[in-house]
């Protein structure tokens, strides 16, 4: 689509004495053992601007920070939804979590595809950086990029 979309996910995290720190642990049926591996709990469609600087107001720490996150090549939403909770949680960090996700196929075969649809995205990731670089609520932002993230957050 054309169209940015806001969501808030809420995903839980296995304690970390039934887990391997650095790790994904992948649910293996549904419903997940969110003692044993990464669930899911809640999905809220954003439905404005305005709602998501609300719920950024109610999750910044007191330095107002945010970190942003970009998936690489071959990579589904999924996969950046569980990846950036684990470094989240993993890291410690109490920045303001930030997940920009564009239209991987999630496919090794698909780099091309990959990299058009990185390439496309690449206004509106722009445009989320400059938002909350410019925002009087933000005082810090970090990029955390991978693999075909990190050529998208330099051409943003």
């Amino acid at each position: 689509g054309t169209a940015i979309s806001l969501n808030s996910v809420e995903v839980s995290i296995p304690p970390d004495r039934n887990r391997k720190i650095g790790e994904v642990q992948w649910p293996s049926r549904m419903p997940p053992n969110p003692q044993k591996e990464f669930a899911v709990t809640q999905v809220v469609k954003v439905p404005s601007e305005d709602k998501a600087l609300e719920w950024y107001r109610g999750n910044r720490n007191k330095r107002h920070q945010v970190i942003i996150f970009v998936h690489g090549f071959n990579n589904t939403y999924a996969d950046a939804v569980f990846r950036f909770a684990q470094v989240v949680h993993d890291s410690g960090t109490d920045a303001a979590p930030i997940l920009f996700t564009w239209p991987s196929r999630g496919r090794v075969f698909d780099y091309l595809y990959d990299k058009e649809s990185a390439n496309y995205s690449r206004r509106a990731l722009e445009d989320l950086i400059l938002q909350a670089a410019k925002s009087p609520d933000v005082d810090d932002v970090t990029i955390l990029a991978h693999s075909m993230g990190s050529w998208l957050a330099a051409e943003a």
